[in-house]
């Protein structure tokens, strides 16, 4: 559990880190400190706040190639009722699916069944059928025909 800071000390405190990353030349640590501060202002209730900071957080990261970071500031942002592109479309489609499910999309396109991709990662068919149920949406197909189309099998 995250221990913030109280009340109007806290702006202050976060106010005064924001300074002296000015002064500085890390950028990386000043993107952090203004994603951990807009995470506090949409806790506290300020959500119009929170948004600049967590905006200019989520750029930073990007120009840093901090990837993960980004990703978490744009939740953030989500949170605060702010509507956000779609970040994952840019590059390759399986970059969206969890371990799991991007094992479950390679052997589907194989042609298995959910009966054999369950024996050969030892998980039910059913838990494959999950697997495939979000995995489907994600890239853009409804069907184990379309997955075919991706060519996942050549990576």
């Amino acid at each position: 559990m995250r221990c913030w800071p109280k009340g109007s000390a806290a702006v202050g405190l976060y106010e005064r880190a924001l300074t002296l990353h000015g002064e500085g030349e890390q950028p990386f640590d000043e993107a952090r400190t203004r994603l951990v501060y807009g995470e506090w202002l949409r806790r506290t209730r300020r959500r119009a706040e929170a948004r600049g900071q967590l905006q200019a957080a989520m750029d930073a990261f990007d120009r840093l190639g901090a990837t993960p970071w980004a990703a978490r500031a744009a939740a953030e942002l989500r949170a605060t009722g702010l509507s956000q592109p779609d970040r994952s479309g840019a590059g390759d489609p399986l970059d969206v699916l969890t371990p799991q499910e991007l094992q479950v999309v390679r052997l589907a396109v194989t042609g298995a069944s959910n009966r054999e991709i369950g024996a050969h990662l030892f998980l039910s068919p059913r838990t494959v059928a999950s697997h495939l149920y979000k995995a489907f949406p994600k890239l853009g197909v409804s069907s184990r025909a379309e997955l075919a189309r991706l060519r996942l099998g050549d990576r």
